[in-house]
């Protein structure tokens, strides 16, 4: 954690704050997780699977934390838990996350993403100890743009089932702000990337295993897709800091834009993968992707301007400290022997 990060401010707004977290096993999910119990917050998360694979084992955080069996699409479940536990503070993270499964499989990904968003909504609303929500929406809520980079104001038209669920769930917590004036804000960020990403068909972590593997990468669309990518530690404190200022209702229905406003196409973030790990393998470009916006980038300026936060990672910093982290998980593996690579001893070296 970045030493920016840490201000007797900060610990002392979060120390013995109830804060509940759905989603908290994936890669946003278990860094905030494990940044909120750090600043000594009673967290208390939802566990639909087993992830024996989360960071949040990997760092013992699971430890620290209230386990609620459940799933967002229980209304009952979620109404108990903000209630039985005297919840504060809601962190809506769990959705459907992954583009391709999403578009493949729209009826669960709806049932997820919109049912569930309705269903933490109305139990927030319901729940007079709720002070503090924040709804995970995505850059993908704003459909394709004529105008780059995205502001906070630009239309929310997603098109493609994904990236509807996106625009719906975003709606859907503004309505609950203008109708019953819950205490909602909403994030919008990039392509999240970081240590604990084990959904390898999206780039950076598939191109890092490739390499780590001695395989060429595999880039799934024609490698021109610009997109935003975005360190998951700037995401938790991002999301940390917008409910750090909502004690101020002027921040309340509030959406904001958490990025580094960079513009990497596919092919430029691979071969940046490739310089840093010292790598000359040539990626294979597929060119099969279909059904997803083609150029995306971010302008967090409104939550600079409002929040003052800022990214605090730079993208070589981030990719090398995401790098480590895959190694040495590949490492332990190997040790365990859940597989055995051929040249593992040299990639790892």
């Amino acid at each position: 954690m970045k030493q920016e990060f840490i201000t007797p401010q900060r610990q002392a707004f979060w120390k013995n704050r109830r804060v509940f977290v759905t989603g908290a096993f994936g890669l946003l999910g278990s860094t905030l997780t494990e940044f909120l119990t750090r600043f000594g917050a009673e967290v208390v998360v939802l566990q639909r699977d087993h992830v024996p694979s989360s960071r949040l084992f990997e760092t013992r955080t699971h430890e620290k934390v209230i386990v609620v069996r459940g799933d967002v699409e229980d209304y009952a479940t979620l109404f108990r838990a903000l209630n039985d536990y005297e919840i504060d503070t809601v962190f809506h993270l769990a959705a459907q996350a992954i583009a391709p499964i999403a578009n493949r499989c729209p009826l669960p990904t709806f049932r997820t993403n919109l049912m569930g968003t309705c269903n933490i909504l109305e139990a927030a609303r319901l729940s007079p100890k709720v002070t503090r929500v924040v709804v995970a929406s995505s850059d993908k809520a704003y459909g394709a743009q004529p105008v780059l980079p995205y502001s906070e104001d630009a239309p929310l038209q997603g098109q493609h089932p994904y990236d509807v669920s996106k625009s719906c769930k975003d709606l859907l917590a503004q309505a609950y702000f203008h109708t019953y004036k819950l205490p909602v804000c909403i994030t919008r960020c990039g392509n999240l990337y970081g240590p604990g990403d084990f959904h390898f068909n999206r780039v950076i972590p598939g191109t890092i295993k490739s390499i780590l593997m001695g395989e060429r990468p595999i880039i799934r669309s024609d490698g021109k897709y610009i997109r935003d990518y975005f360190f998951v530690k700037d995401a938790a404190n991002g999301y940390m800091t917008i409910v750090e200022h909502m004690d101020d209702a002027s921040h309340h229905g509030h959406a904001y834009n958490l990025s580094t406003g960079n513009r990497f196409n596919v092919i430029d973030i691979v071969n940046r993968i490739l310089q840093v790990m010292g790598s000359s393998l040539e990626p294979i470009i597929l060119n099969e992707a279909n059904s997803e916006i083609r150029e995306q980038t971010l302008c967090s300026d409104k939550a600079f301007n409002r929040l003052g936060w800022k990214p605090a990672y730079a993208v070589e910093e981030a990719l090398l400290e995401t790098i480590e982290w895959y190694k040495q998980f590949f490492n332990r593996q190997k040790q365990e022997q859940k597989f055995e690579p051929a040249s593992f001893e040299t990639l790892l070296s």
